[in-house]
């Protein structure tokens, strides 16, 4: 998991300053990589994660509380943001019946700078934000065939398009400090939670792999969202 941290960390850095000394293969490489398989000897605990905010909407005295884990570089999680999620913030996050919780995947450092740019725009931007991330994942994540330097410019865009000032985006991309430990943040709650995979969902402790809205409806109203 270290030299996870360590390759994710020097593609964010590099990226980002828009110039890069890593192979273009590298980023895709990383994408195959299982999640939650590092150990808990493998977790650094000498890096601070305290500060690192959930990401919330709905009610958090809801009886029921979600999360979701997912990554900007997953199409399955793209795929369940342009529908099912939809449904899910009509039926229980704006009715106030859950406390929805979204947290990050890193399967490699575009999913890294894209949760870094969401993040640094503050809470009440990151799901306006996510949802361009989403919308827009097949053009930034394969921008330039997948070149580094072109998929940062890409996510750029989408920041500045949400408002967002140009050097404070390259800031938040190159913040070397907060990449470790988002990436720390990631393995240490992936790994509480048996994550296995994206988009993965827990529903008041239980973990479940992805499935269609209508399964999950009935999840959430046998937990007590109903």
């Amino acid at each position: 998991m270290k030299r996870l941290i360590a390759i994710l960390v020097a593609v964010v850095v590099v990226a980002g300053a828009g110039w890069y000394l890593m192979g273009r293969n590298t980023v895709t490489e990383l994408a195959g990589t299982p999640i939650g398989s590092a150990n808990a000897e493998e977790i650094d605990s000498s890096i601070d994660i305290s500060d690192i905010q959930d990401m919330t909407q709905g009610n958090p005295d809801a009886p029921v509380t979600m999360i979701e884990y997912a990554s900007y570089t997953c199409p399955h999680c793209a795929a369940f943001n342009a529908g099912p999620y939809k449904q899910l913030k009509k039926d229980y996050i704006d009715t106030g019946k859950i406390n929805f919780i979204y947290r990050e995947v890193y399967f490699d450092g575009p999913g890294v700078w894209a949760s870094l740019m969401a993040r640094c725009a503050g809470p009440e931007k990151f799901f306006g934000i996510t949802d361009l991330l989403y919308a827009s994942q097949s053009t930034w994540a394969n921008a330039g065939g997948r070149d580094p330097v072109a998929i940062s410019a890409e996510l750029k865009k989408i920041g500045r398009l949400a408002g967002m000032d140009g050097d404070a985006i390259d800031a938040c991309m190159q913040d070397e400090a907060q990449a470790k430990k988002m990436v720390q943040w990631f393995q240490v709650h992936s790994t509480e939670d048996e994550i296995t995979g994206t988009p993965s969902f827990v529903i008041n402790g239980k973990t479940y792999s992805n499935m269609p809205y209508d399964q999950m409806k009935t999840l959430l109203d046998e937990a007590g969202a109903n």
